[in-house]
C-alpha cells in the first residue's frame, strides 16, 4: 500500500547538493559550532529551584521587548519560514496573502492578550476553569491541548530529521529516523532541564539568528538585482512560468475545479489567522509577561518583528522564483518548501562557492534548524504542562501536592510527550504528514478559540456549553479532516489508495468553527434549562424539617 510522498526529503539536499564537498564540510562545521553550544545554554538557563512558577512561566518577569523576540520566535515556525517563501515563489500574489495571514493572526492575539494574561494560570485549563471549575473542564482542555500539540510535534520532528540527514549529505529512511531520535532527544533534554527559562533563551536567540539570516539573503539578493525591486518582481513573474497570472489573485486554487478550491483557499486563510493565535504554546507564552498591559505591548512589538520578517520573506519568494524558477522549486518539493534553501544555494554560487557563500548557506541552515528546535521545545513544554498541571496536579491529586513534585511530574511529562512524538515521527518517516500541521491549527481555531471567546466575552456560558464547545470543535475538526481529501482518495493524500473522503474540502475550519460556536450556545442554553429543573427536583425530594 502506498503511504504517500515525501515532500521534504530533498529540501536541504537540493541546496547542499550544488555545493562541493569542501563547502559542505564548512557548512557542517559552522552549523555544529553554533547549534550545539546553544542547546547547552538552554539547559544551563533552567530554573535553579523546583518552583512551578519558574518552570512554567519563568517567574512572569519577561519584559515586552525581550518578550516580543520570544513570541516572534514562537510564531515564526518552520512552516512560516519555509512555507511562506515557497508560497510566494510558486503562487505569487496568493502567496502574499499567506504571509499577510501570519501578521493578521497577531491582531487576533492582540485582542485576546489582556484577558488571557489577567486570567492566566499556568495552562489554558487554569484560564477556562475560572468560568467552570471542576475536573471535567480541565480534562477537556488537556485533551484538546494534546490533540493540537502532538500532531504539530510529529510534523516538526519529521522535518527536522530530514533536514539534519540532508545537511550531513546523507539520505534514506534509516538515516532520517536516526536523526529524528537524535534531535528529539536533544530537545527533550533541553525542555526537561530548561523549562520556560531555557525555552525563552533558545527562542530569543533563534529570532535574532533568523532575522539576520533573512536580512543577509535579502541583501545579497537585492544587490544581485541592483536594489531594483521592480526588476526583481518582473524576473520573478517570468521565472514562475505563468507571468500573466503570477501577480493576479487566483493562482493558488486555479488548478482546482468548482467552488471547493475557492473555499479551500479561504479556509486556509481563516485557519492560519485564527489557529496560530490560539495554539497552546502561543497562549502559554503570554503567561510569562508581568501583567496584562505588558502582554499587549509584547504582542504589539511582535507585530513589528513578524511584519518585517514576512515582508522579507516576500522578497525572498520573488527571488527564488526569479533565480531558481517555480517549476524547479515544485520539482524539488511540491509544497514549495525548498525555495529558501535553493535560493540561498543559488546566491552562494553553486559548486564554485567560496567561503562567504558557504557561510551564507551555514547561516540559513542554522536558522532553519533552530526554528524547528525552538518550536519543538515550546510545544513540548505546553503538552507537558497540560499533563502535569491539569491532569496530574488538579485532577488526579486535586491540588494536594508540592511544587517539587509538580515540577518533577512536568519533567517526566516532557520526556513522555517527547518520546511519544519521537516514536510517531519515526513511524511515519517517509509519509506525507504535512496535513497534520493544518490539523493542529484547525483544532486550535475550532475548539480553543470559541472556548476563549465565550469564556471572556459571554456571561451566559455554562459548564455544559464550555464542554460542548471544546469536545464539539475537536471532534468536528478531526473527524472532517480524516474524512477529507488530504487523508485519503487523492494522489497527495496520506493514504491515496483508500477512499473515505466523503468531505470535499481540504480545510475544515469553515464548518468546524461555526459548529463549535453553535454547540457552545446550545449546551449553555440546555444547561440553564436543566439547572432549575434539577433544583426543583432536589427540593421536591428533600426531606422536610422535623
Amino acid at each position: 500500500m502506498s503511504t504517500g510522498t515525501r515532500p521534504h526529503a530533498d529540501i536541504l539536499l537540493a541546496a547542499s547538493g550544488v555545493l562541493d564537498r569542501d563547502a559542505r564540510d564548512l557548512v557542517l562545521v559552522g552549523f555544529l559550532a553554533f547549534v550545539v553550544p546553544l542547546l547547552f545554554i538552554c539547559v544551563l538557563s533552567g530554573p535553579e529551584r523546583d518552583r512551578v512558577d519558574d518552570f512554567y512561566t519563568a517567574g512572569r518577569g519577561l519584559r515586552p521587548l525581550r518578550g516580543a523576540l520570544v513570541l516572534a520566535g514562537v510564531y515564526l515556525s518552520a512552516a512560516t519560514v519555509l512555507g511562506t517563501t515557497g508560497s510566494v515563489a510558486v503562487y505569487g500574489y496568493d502567496g502574499l496573502f499567506i504571509a499577510l495571514c501570519t501578521v493578521l493572526s497577531l491582531g487576533v492575539l492582540l485582542l485576546l492578550a489582556a484577558p488571557l494574561r489577567r486570567r492566566a494560570g499556568y495552562t489554558l485549563g487554569d484560564t477556562l476553569a475560572l468560568r467552570a471549575p471542576g475536573p471535567a473542564v480541565r480534562i477537556a482542555v488537556a485533551v484538546v491541548t494534546l490533540s493540537a500539540c502532538v500532531p504539530y510535534l510529529v510534523v516538526q520532528l519529521s522535518g527536522a530529521g530530514t533536514t539534519t540527514a540532508a545537511l550531513l549529505g546523507l539520505s534514506g529512511p534509516g538515516v532520517e529516523r536516526a536523526a529524528v531520535v537524535m534531535i528529539g532527544a536533544l530537545v527533550v533534554c533541553a525542555t526537561v532541564f530548561g523549562g520556560m527559562r531555557g525555552t525563552i533563551v533558545i527562542q530569543a536567540i533563534k529570532t535574532v539568528v533568523l532575522l539576520c539570516a533573512a536580512a543577509a539573503v535579502a541583501g545579497v539578493l537585492l544587490h544581485r538585482f541592483g536594489w531594483d525591486t521592480d526588476s526583481l518582481i518582473g524576473a520573478a513573474a517570468q521565472g514562475s512560468g505563468r507571468p500573466d497570472a503570477y501577480l493576479r489573485p487566483g493562482l493558488r486554487f486555479a488548478a482546482g475545479t468548482g467552488p471547493e478550491s475557492t473555499l479551500d483557499f479561504i479556509g486556509l486563510m481563516v485557519t492560519i489567522v485564527l489557529g496560530v493565535a490560539c495554539l497552546p504554546h502561543v497562549t502559554m507564552q503570554l503567561g510569562a509577561a508581568p501583567d496584562a498591559a505588558a502582554a499587549r505591548r509584547t504582542v504589539r512589538h511582535t507585530l513589528v518583528i513578524v511584519g518585517a520578517f514576512c515582508l522579507t520573506t516576500a522578497l525572498l519568494g520573488f527571488g527564488a522564483a526569479a533565480l531558481v524558477g517555480a517549476p524547479a522549486i515544485v520539482r524539488a518539493d511540491p509544497g514549495g518548501n525548498s525555495a529558501l534553501l535553493l535560493l540561498t544555494a543559488a546566491l552562494a554560487g553553486g559548486p564554485a562557492t567560496g567561503t562567504g557563500g558557504a557561510l551564507l548557506v551555514a547561516l540559513v541552515s542554522s536558522a532553519v534548524f533552530l526554528t524547528t528546535l525552538a518550536v519543538v521545545a515550546s510545544v513540548t513544554l505546553a503538552a507537558a504542562a497540560a499533563i502535569a498541571h491539569d491532569l496530574y496536579t488538579q485532577v488526579l491529586r486535586r491540588g494536594r501536592t508540592t511544587e517539587g513534585r509538580e515540577v518533577a511530574a512536568a519533567r517526566w511529562a516532557s520526556a513522555g510527550a517527547g518520546v511519544l512524538s519521537i516514536a510517531l515521527a519515526v513511524g511515519v518517516q517517509g509519509w506525507n504528514v504535512q496535513f497534520l500541521s493544518v490539523l493542529s491549527l484547525a483544532v486550535a481555531a475550532s475548539s480553543l478559540l470559541p472556548a476563549l471567546v465565550y469564556s471572556f466575552f459571554w456571561r451566559g456560558l455554562t459548564r455544559s456549553g464550555l464542554l460542548w464547545t471544546l469536545y464539539g470543535g475537536l471532534f468536528c475538526a478531526v473527524g472532517l479532516q480524516l474524512s477529507g481529501p488530504v487523508f485519503s482518495g487523492s494522489p497527495a493524500a496520506l493514504f491515496p489508495d483508500r477512499h473515505v473522503d466523503w468531505f470535499p474540502l481540504q480545510t475544515v475550519v469553515l464548518v468546524s468553527l461555526p459548529a463549535a460556536f453553535l454547540l457552545g450556545w446550545a449546551g449553555s442554553v440546555l444547561g440553564r434549562r436543566r439547572a432549575p429543573a434539577a433544583a426543583e427536583h432536589h427540593r421536591a425530594g428533600a426531606p422536610g424539617p422535623r
